[in-house]
């Protein structure tokens, strides 16, 4: 895969989580005896974290850096919460370094790494997970990367890996020919957006003698023309030790550590004399204009006339870069303070102007700061009735009246905490440490660059915030884009039995590859590290509130994690929607505050809340600093007890959702998924239901006013909270804002009717014009959580497509035949019903080759079974990754929290791994015979039009 740190609101990208943001507010409607309550205890509770253990005065402060005699720089912080370890090595080598006609090169090395070495020829995501490693890789503009996080006692085991690839990588022409084939179905698969055409197209205009204008991921043409010796060139000249940094994060021992890199890496070659670099990209330069002022590059001109796509899609977006300067440079701290002001949240200026103003339905923008430069890009993204000129001249307004007029110095202080939290929020975990020293070392070229970033945040003032403006956001130097749709229909192609059968050859080898990775995984220690049998505290109020805490000291941050039984599966079908209409708007106003109001309280604390309505239940997710969490549980409460649903802001979101469904009815995998469910779950069936926008205009303020009264109770409502506060104070603090909630009568419930297996073979193909890869989703009812065959479906399911590099499915339909850049398999057990369900992405001439293939697998285990190697296995992967996946906040709080709304017992946050080690191969060769059903299945693909090739009959 590949990423690019636009994504990113701050200049710091942390590549693995996607944080819910959560909101908080005072309560200010309280009696007068529990209002005076809430203050004491908020008082005793911060007085008492003055005393306590605060984040150390940098991040960087006990990291150590060591350069070997080879030139391998290596950061090592040791982080003693849980006993885990992430492994990182980053190569500065990324798009930067191409040129059009090899565009993409480093992006297909980086697959190609995953292939084998002349030590061990075998694919390197099945030793990965035999170790129980949450591994993966990503190419970006200025690196590519690869981590891989592990219980300790694996750390040699994965430097060893690491250094293997690093000096002996096999790149074989036929291996290339079969990733060729899989990068392409990744690119065509980015193809589908209409937002990567639309910035593909301005960034060229921006950069058009740079490679930071080129598709991170390369081009389809170019992709095609790569030969062997082009890769192992580039190979050689980039993966070495002298172009590497390792970073090791976590629960180790420095010195000892140390002596075990030198051991394994030290002996590694650096680059010879003249081998270096491919091709270092051109000195920036500024867009070249002729003689009529128009800008003129790449086939594309401009100037104050966007560039405009018109092509089938849904929605229309506008979007706009203006070019910035590199990562080191002083004002870039001023650039991201200025974006917050400008965009992050309900207060900020660009969205008050157009999406409050109902101009448009979503705006992101972030500030990109790279090794040779940086832009600024926002993307807005409108109903298709909407008028992009018009929006338009409303976002360049408002930025010139933001120049003209000025920030406030609130604005400015409340932006700076927001970007500060955020930076420590998101470096709680592990991975994310050691993903923010990586980035660091490579793009700025120092590890120590987010401590000097913050600490220059902390100068900026609002003279530096319009200084930057007036510097950077020009109409003369920014690029504008508009994505037009043309109509569009979904034509849909169904109830067709499919017994398509290919004489493609099939692998039946995957046993002897598993006995293999045991040949081929380096000496490991595989007795798992015991874990600390820390369990939450469990209590529960005369209302039926139930909580569970865990306190964890070791960061001053707090991570909350709600559950209310009022999910989707209460929508009436003429009212679908209607739980999300109810979940998106309780943060809108409540009986004492506006949603402003309540925005700028979050605003100021750099806190967030977020309610999602998902099938079974509403979730909440939030965090915050732990000095803040009694203003989080103020403002959780007022919104779940007080909430008043204003009609603008009713309508408003009606709106963003109208526009949302346009957006997904255009996205083949929200269409296969849609079709898939309402194919397996016939309807007035409680998982049937999808909003459409004649079910979203049918609802009214009343009904979002009813089903929240009716749904929202205390005796459904579960809340966990992992973090830095002490039990007694948090308890009485959530007491005092919850005690009086109110309950009446009984919790309304809903009966799941059973649903009979489809009878044969039933095929779909919603045909979406436009699109150059096909999304198919295959499945069928299955067990739901209490099932007693649950873990052994678990194990079945790791062999089976648990993973895409190591699991059978992974290993023939893509590593083998290249047909996919990505095929997964699950049983979606929930607490009424279940799915089973593959889903993968493919070209569309090669979609019934790869659900042929699929179906073959499925019945080669159904009837054969699976072997113990594999058995032992996938139970090794579960459980080592269960538990490092225990060491990030967010999941623990997660874990804690699911296992509650399913009624298990609170021991079995760790019992878990007990139960996944006792499956015996005799219960997943059972579950494989009952629940797999290769010829009793639902096949949805949506795409183009899916081609019946002359091999399948």
């Amino acid at each position: 895969m590949y990423r690019a740190s636009r994504f990113y609101k701050y200049p710091v990208p942390l590549l693995l989580l996607s944080l819910w943001l959560v909101a908080v507010f005072l309560l200010s409607d309280q009696p007068v005896y529990s209002q005076y309550a809430t203050i004491s205890n908020k008082e005793k509770y911060q007085s008492i974290l003055l005393a306590k253990r605060i984040m150390p005065s940098t991040l960087t402060e006990n990291v150590r850096k060591t350069v070997l005699e080879n030139g391998l720089t290596i950061l090592t912080k040791e982080v003693h919460t849980a006993p885990v370890v992430t492994v990182q090595v980053w190569y500065k080598v990324g798009s930067r370094n191409e040129e059009p006609g090899v565009n993409g090169i480093a992006h297909q090395l980086e697959h190609m790494m995953f292939k084998g070495t002349k030590n061990r020829p075998i694919q390197f995501g099945r030793l990965f997970s035999a170790l129980g490693s949450d591994s993966n890789a990503f190419t970006s503009y200025d690196q590519t990367a690869y981590y891989g996080t592990v219980e300790r006692n694996k750390l040699k085991a994965l430097l060893m890996l690491e250094a293997d690839r690093m000096q002996n990588s096999q790149i074989e022409p036929e291996q290339l020919a079969s990733e060729k084939r899989v990068v392409i179905s990744e690119l065509q698969g980015y193809e589908n957006s209409p937002e990567y055409r639309l910035n593909r197209a301005v960034m060229q205009a921006v950069f058009p003698n740079h490679a930071y204008g080129l598709p991170v991921g390369g081009t389809k043409a170019d992709v095609e023309k790569f030969e062997v010796e082009q890769v192992q060139k580039y190979y050689r000249n980039f993966y070495s030790p002298d172009n590497a940094v390792l970073v090791i994060v976590g629960d180790f021992q420095t010195a000892n550590t140390l002596e075990i890199v030198k051991e394994v890496f030290g002996k590694l070659p650096k680059r010879q004399e003249g081998e270096g670099r491919w091709q270092d990209s051109a000195a920036l330069a500024s867009p070249r204009a002729s003689a009529d002022g128009k800008r003129q590059e790449a086939g594309i001109i401009s100037s104050s006339s966007p560039i405009v796509l018109r092509e089938p899609g849904a929605g229309r977006l506008l979007q706009a870069v203006y070019p910035l300067p590199d990562i080191n440079q002083p004002d870039v701290p001023a650039l991201d303070v200025m974006d917050y002001i400008l965009t992050e949240g309900r207060n900020s200026r660009l969205y008050q102007a157009l999406v409050e103003s109902g101009l448009a339905s979503e705006l992101t923008a972030s500030v990109t700061s790279l090794r040779e430069s940086g832009w600024y890009e926002m993307l807005i993204t409108a109903d298709s009735k909407q008028d992009l000129k018009k929006i338009d001249s409303v976002l360049s307004s408002a930025i010139a009246n933001v120049a003209k007029k000025g920030v406030t110095l609130e604005e400015v202080e409340r932006a700076k905490t927001q970007l500060t939290a955020d930076v420590i929020l998101s470096n709680r975990d592990i991975t994310s440490q050691g993903m923010q020293l990586g980035n660091d070392e490579t793009t700025a070229g120092d590890y120590r660059y987010t401590d000097r970033y913050l600490a220059a945040v902390r100068l900026v003032k609002p003279a530096d915030v319009v200084a930057v403006i007036n510097k950077y956001l020009t109409k003369e130097t920014r690029t504008v884009g508009f994505f037009e749709p043309t109509q569009k229909r979904i034509a849909e192609i169904g109830d067709k039995p499919d017994s398509a059968q290919t004489t493609e050859s099939f692998s039946t080898v995957a046993p002897m590859l598993l006995s293999e990775v045991v040949k081929y995984l380096p000496p490991v220690d595989l007795a798992t590290d015991a874990i600390a049998q820390v369990l939450p505290q469990q209590f529960k109020f005369t209302n039926g509130l139930r909580l569970l805490l865990l306190p964890d000291h070791s960061t001053p941050t707090v991570t909350l994690s709600g559950h209310i039984q009022a999910g989707k599966e209460f929508d009436l079908d003429e009212q679908a929607g209607l739980a999300a209409f109810v979940a998106k708007n309780l943060l809108n106003g409540t009986k004492s505050k506006d949603v402003l109001t309540i925005a700028k309280v979050l605003a100021e604390r750099g806190a967030s809340l977020d309610f999602e309505a998902y099938r079974e239940g509403v979730r909440i997710e939030g965090d915050s600093l732990a000095k803040d969490l009694p203003i989080l549980l103020e403002i959780l409460a007022d919104v779940v007890k007080n909430s008043t649903f204003p009609v603008k802001e009713l309508e408003l979101y009606r709106q963003q959702a109208l526009t949302d469904v346009q957006l997904e009815l255009d996205e083949p995998s929200e269409v296969a998924r849609r079709i898939f469910v309402q194919s397996i779950y016939p309807k007035k069936h409680p998982l049937h239901t999808f909003p459409t926008e004649e079910s979203l205009q049918k609802i009214q303020r009343q009904d979002v006013i009813d089903f929240k009264t009716k749904h929202y109770r205390p005796d459904t409502t579960v809340l966990a909270l992992v973090g830095d506060f002490d039990l007694d104070i948090v308890r009485s603090l959530i007491q005092n804002q919850f005690g009086n909630w109110e309950v009446s009568g009984q919790a309304p419930t809903l009966k799941y009717p059973t649903v009979p297996m489809p009878e044969k073979i039933v095929s779909v193909n919603p045909v979406l014009s436009g699109k150059a890869q096909a999304v198919t989703y295959m499945g069928y009812t299955t067990i739901n959580r209490y099932d007693p065959r649950f873990h052994a479906a678990l194990v079945l399911n790791q062999i089976l497509g648990g993973d895409t590099l190591s699991s059978r499915l992974g290993a023939e339909v893509r590593d083998r035949q290249g047909l996919t850049y990505g095929i997964y398999s699950t049983f979606q057990a929930g607490k009424n019903a279940g799915t089973f369900l593959i889903e993968m992405q493919t070209s569309p001439e090669d979609s019934r080759k790869a659900i042929a293939s699929t179906r073959q697998m499925l019945q080669q285990i159904h009837q054969q079974g699976v072997t113990p190697l594999e058995v032992e296995t996938a139970k090794r992967t579960l459980i080592s990754n269960y538990n490092v996946s225990l060491a990030n906040p967010e999941e623990l709080t997660d874990r804690i929290l699911m296992n509650e709304v399913y009624g298990l017992d609170k021991g079995e946050l760790h019992s878990f791994t007990d139960k996944i080690q006792k499956v015996t191969l005799t219960q997943v060769n059972q579950a494989a015979r009952e629940l797999l059903h290769p010829d009793q299945i639902v096949v949805v693909t949506a795409g183009p039009s899916v081609l019946a090739e002359k091999s399948i009959k």
